[in-house]
């Protein structure tokens, strides 16, 4: 979908975390509802974060013009990975990101090898970073300092697990105002 605004029409990127957004996923819901671009990944399960921030940029590239970010997860840390080196981050007009894993904790780098550390540079886009208290892959106490790292604004929605599927969020027309509103 693109969104209408004074400076034009805005793409929508979708992009999913490790292993993608399954059906009930927030991500796939706007994907099939208002048409947002899925950046499709070449390896769900074996991310490499080079080829994720090459295969973002292509598309931001190939973008009719500029571009919105709705992260979940793993595609919060990419956010943050492509900025750090792109040349084109003035093409991102905002970015949502949602459920930020700790991936410098043992457990997720051991199977989410090479996306330690985290890039931790100011973000030059608008950003709003949304958090669970009880998400099992990091929560306040990961999104918060990442936030601040990022100059993002940081957004608890309590103890809502990993703000996928599970979450029961559903189409979360509550995310979406959170991003529209950025625009």
């Amino acid at each position: 979908m693109t969104f209408h605004v004074e400076h034009g029409p805005t793409t929508l990127l979708l992009l999913p975390g490790w292993q993608n957004s399954g059906p009930g996923h927030w991500q796939t819901l706007w994907e099939q509802h208002h048409g947002d671009l899925r950046v499709e990944q070449h390896d769900w399960m074996r991310p490499l974060r080079g080829d994720w921030s090459a295969r973002l940029e292509d598309v931001i590239l190939s973008a009719p013009g500029p571009v919105a970010l709705a992260a979940h997860s793993l595609g919060c840390i990419l956010v943050a990975a492509w900025a750090a080196h792109s040349r084109h981050t003035a093409r991102v007009r905002a970015a949502l990101l949602v459920a930020v894993p700790d991936v410098e904790r043992d457990d997720l780098r051991a199977v989410l090898p090479g996306w330690a550390p985290i890039a931790r540079q100011r973000l030059p886009f608008r950003t709003r970073v949304v958090a669970s208290t009880d998400d099992p892959y990091g929560g306040l106490d990961t999104a918060g300092p990442l936030a601040a790292a990022w100059g993002a604004e940081l957004l608890s929605l309590g103890p809502r697990g990993h703000l996928n599927a599970d979450s029961g969020l559903g189409h979360w027309p509550e995310g979406r105002a959170l991003l529209t509103d950025m625009l």
